[in-house]
């Protein structure tokens, strides 16, 4: 039953082998031998696609409720007794796990040494259903409007730079040199992201032209801290950096743009014991008072075609 939801939910066995760990044989007898049990066919294949019959229309839902009301049982059993474990697929932004999270997941690990927890570090995000994925951190949007996502973490940009570099620098932002300031690329492009600041009316727009950009925030962090240039990154990658002084703040008093973290589930794996471990961990390494408002909306925006 769990393969053939699996081949459903992913259009392809293929990809449904590569999701359970299985032989693409293997996914293929489990869903033959499901049809040969029920007497009907569930599924119609041919060599370019499949679609399920009428049947699998029936039994899908009903099969994966079924499926999650058991991994439900099975938690609520293991949670009754102090014993959370099996499996977790973590998949987050590399900046996001080389700052914060992967640093602080040997205390998960410690604190739950029954659960075996696979991260996955990428800027390319991957089909959460096909990829077995239990949680993923996501900015801003998710790909899916059927996946379920908790807000964990609100950050606003700010401009730091080392403090032998700010004491040469112009009060007003409107009169820095682009050629200090160090740039994030956004996915694919050469030329760096613009900053922008607002204060009342007043608006200024900066573009980096500086020695060094890069697309990944930990490397831009890394080339201020150098005493480089001026960055204007997350306040999330710069907070332990400012609160020692390796780092100083600069234009404090203008407002800079913000993005949310969402902790991103499947339906299925929402309700699981495990996955609320992991997601009140992360709550706790990002700090809960930073939290979004509750009445913020997330967007829906689906991955690119690869």
């Amino acid at each position: 039953m769990e393969v053939f939801v699996r081949v459903a939910e992913c259009g392809s066995f293929s990809r449904a082998a590569e999701s359970l760990g299985l032989a693409n044989a293997t996914v293929t007898t489990c869903v033959r031998n499901l049809e040969r049990h029920l007497g009907v066919t569930l599924i119609n294949r041919d060599t370019r696609r499949l679609r399920l019959t009428e049947e699998g229309q029936l039994y899908m839902p009903r099969a994966r409720q079924l499926l999650q009301s058991v991994a439900q049982t099975e938690d609520e059993l293991r949670t009754s007794k102090s014993e959370l474990r099996g499996s977790l697929h973590i998949e987050m932004p590399i900046s996001i796990g080389h700052a914060l999270l992967c640093p602080a997941l040997p205390n998960f690990a410690k604190r739950y040494p029954e659960i075996s927890t696979a991260i996955t570090l990428t800027n390319q995000p991957h089909h959460m259903i096909e990829r077995a994925i239990d949680v993923a951190i996501r900015m801003d949007h998710v790909e899916d409007e059927d996946l379920v996502a908790r807000s964990v973490y609100e950050t606003n940009y700010v401009v730091c730079c080392a403090p032998h570099l700010a004491a040469r620098l112009p009060a007003d932002p409107a009169a820095l040199d682009p050629r200090c300031c160090l740039g994030i690329l956004p996915k694919e492009q050469r030329h760096a992201a613009a900053w922008r600041l607002e204060r009342g009316e007043m608006e200024v727009k900066i573009q980096p032209s500086g020695s060094l950009h890069f697309n990944s925030s930990d490397a831009l962090v890394g080339a201020a801290l150098a005493g480089i240039g001026v960055i204007h990154v997350l306040d999330i990658f710069v907070n332990r950096h400012l609160d020692n002084g390796e780092l100083v703040p600069l234009y404090s008093d203008w407002a800079t743009a913000s993005t949310i973290f969402y902790a991103v589930m499947t339906k299925a794996s929402s309700g699981s014991a495990k996955v609320r471990a992991f997601t009140d961990f992360l709550v706790e390494v990002l700090d809960s008072e930073r939290l979004p408002s509750a009445t913020h909306t997330v967007a829906i925006k689906a991955l690119s075609q690869r």
